[in-house]
């Protein structure tokens, strides 16, 4: 029987550095729409969830997913591995795809290919990109992590680190030391068995910055999307193509530092 993919986009109002940015208008389009109608074209998946909160600052979430008719869960507000335990557990997913809200060029085929690399390869965990010490080679904000349920269900029952309950996925992959396979594909398994693979595009373009977290990023996706006239249907390769013609959009938010896995929201932690 073919297994159940399911996409989980993860999301809340009370981001660190862009408060309210998944509802952050974009040519037409709230943010977390943009990101959910993309998530939902990839051919591998079966359903896509969007996962907020219980706390009352994301019941505006709730409310447009509702009029919208986005599948909607809500969870804990720092615990996000439980956040998505509980979603993919109700949702009966037999593979999970993370994907975060603030992703609105996220590309339905480059979901599809860490996908099939998960299932082809009976990895635990796919990734196209793993914090340091490995080097990205897809642009910030393409980012897609896969794993089985049971993985994730093992994380779930097992971890207790602080960072690995808000990030999701680093019990899997922690500690990991990769082999290349191809140019395209690295693989290893972790000191917790868990058998990993990361994909790797042969040409890097690890420095570009498609995410949001700041309005420089806000604005710059903001021209994107104008430059497309509102459409969603463009991919990350088209992207490519417009900023090499217009580098200038590059320079919008090329001041913005990239957080790190190890970056935890202080409120977690007590702060």
């Amino acid at each position: 029987m073919k297994p159940k993919v399911v996409a989980i986009i993860q999301g809340r109002m009370s981001s660190s550095r862009l408060p309210g940015k998944i509802l952050a208008n974009i040519a037409g389009q709230p943010m977390l729409q943009r990101v959910f109608l993309r998530t939902a074209r990839a051919a591998t998946v079966a359903e896509t969830f969007f996962a907020t909160t219980t706390d009352p600052s994301d019941d505006p979430v709730a409310e447009y997913c509702d009029f919208s008719g986005i599948p909607l869960t809500r969870g804990s507000l720092y615990d996000v591995l439980d956040r998505y335990y509980q979603a993919a557990q109700g949702a009966k997913a037999d593979v999970v795809v993370r994907i975060t809200a603030d992703c609105p060029v996220i590309d339905p085929e480059l979901i599809d290919d860490v996908t099939k690399t998960l299932l082809e390869g009976e990895y635990d965990f796919a990734a196209n990109r793993l914090p340091p010490p490995f080097h990205r080679t897809y642009p910030i904000g393409l980012d897609v992590e896969v794993c089985t349920f049971a993985a994730m269900e093992k994380a779930w029952k097992e971890s207790s680190e602080i960072f690995h309950r808000e990030h999701v996925m680093p019990y899997l992959y922690e500690g990991v030391e990769l082999s290349a396979v191809n140019r395209q594909r690295s693989e290893g398994v972790s000191p917790r068995g868990f058998r990993i693979a990361l994909l790797n595009h042969t040409t890097d373009f690890g420095d570009y910055r498609w995410t949001v977290d700041t309005p420089e990023d806000l604005e710059f996706m903001r021209q994107v999307y104008g430059r497309f006239n509102g459409r969603d249907d463009f991919s990350w390769k088209e992207v490519l193509d417009l900023v090499r013609k217009e580098p200038q959009l590059m320079q919008i938010n090329a001041a913005i530092k990239h957080k790190t896995l190890k970056d935890i929201d202080a409120r977690s932690a007590g702060g």
